[in-house]
């Protein structure tokens, strides 16, 4: 297509490669970027531009950055825009009827999984967590549902044995940037029918909170194991070390599930270079990176050398002995 007038929404990180790629399209205009407002981050909780801001910036772009995509000032300066379509990724809120109206192309929505499976907050933690063999990239036309409206395009990715959060949601961005810039044409061209979604098979995929990463050693080793991977990089897979005054924070980066007796959840059963060995309530977890409170990542073996565990310790709040 050679000539098109959009705005883009998007906060997170994902969405920086959709606004590049768009931004890089010739004969493309990019009116504005909506984004969230600014957060207070970080231990001194300064204000923190949000990833798209960065980039629009970076690009030239108008960034605009209303506290709810319903305010009434933003409609207006929307309106002023005249945007052919709007795209969106990763921004965060519902967009309002109103807004969904005004392109006359409609709201086109990148979304990391392949609907209706996880619509939501967290597709790509949650299929990490589920243990999803495969997902992908589903390009909608946005309704004024949560991740409801019709499909335009799909693709397919496997998730390998290896792939933790990061990697699995920059393989997702790379490929919704994609996939977005090849659907767009024949979409405005007509040569793409919206398709509702299957009343089938729909899963909600809510926001992730840090608890979420709390190991419970009750559980089944490869469920476990699936949390390291889906919380990995944030909110992080977490246990506690027995301490004094307190018990101390113990971060879990890579893990493995391995067969094992039965033992008591979360009790140490092997502590050697190749990890620490932890049973659960099904299997047992190798644990082979680690993070102390206050410390840095380190490989099992680096971890044990300054900080040793003995056979038979225990760690979190594993299930009380069978009696």
């Amino acid at each position: 297509m050679s000539s098109l007038r959009l705005v883009f929404f998007g906060t997170a990180e994902l969405a920086c490669a959709s606004l590049a790629a768009l931004a890089d399209q010739a004969g493309w205009t990019i009116a504005g970027v909506v984004t969230q407002p600014d957060r207070p981050r970080g231990r001194d909780l300064r204000l923190q531009p949000p990833p798209v801001k960065v980039l629009a910036t970076q690009l030239g772009l108008p960034v605009w950055q209303p506290q709810r995509a319903r305010d009434e000032g933003l409609l207006q300066t929307l309106r002023a825009a005249a945007p052919d379509l709007v795209a969106v990724a990763a921004y965060g809120q519902i967009l309002p009827p109103p807004l969904l109206a005004l392109p006359r192309h409609g709201c086109l929505n990148v979304h990391a999984s392949l609907l209706p499976r996880h619509r939501g907050a967290a597709p790509i933690q949650w299929a990490l967590l589920e243990g999803d063999a495969e997902t992908g990239v589903t390009i909608m036309r946005m309704d004024a549902g949560l991740d409801t409206g019709d499909l335009l395009s799909q693709e397919t990715v496997p998730i390998r044995p290896e792939d933790d959060g990061q990697t699995l949601h920059d393989r997702l961005a790379a490929l919704g940037a994609r996939l977005l810039v090849k659907t767009i044409p024949p979409y405005l061209a007509g040569e793409l029918s919206p398709r509702p979604q299957p009343a089938q098979g729909a899963t909600y995929a809510r926001k992730i909170t840090k608890e979420d990463g709390r190991l419970d050693w009750r559980g089944a080793a490869p469920a476990l194991a699936n949390r390291v991977r889906a919380f990995t990089p944030w909110p992080g897979a977490f246990t506690f070390l027995a301490g004094a005054p307190r018990p101390v924070l113990l971060k879990v980066w890579r893990a493995e599930p391995v067969a094992a007796s039965p033992s008591r959840p979360g009790t140490v059963l092997a502590a050697s270079k190749e990890g620490v060995l932890v049973a659960c309530g099904a299997g047992a977890l190798r644990l082979t990176a680690l993070q102390r409170e206050g410390g840095r990542r380190m490989v099992a073996a680096e971890f044990l050398a300054g900080h040793p565990l003995a056979v038979g310790q225990c760690l979190g709040e594993a299930a009380p002995p069978a009696t």
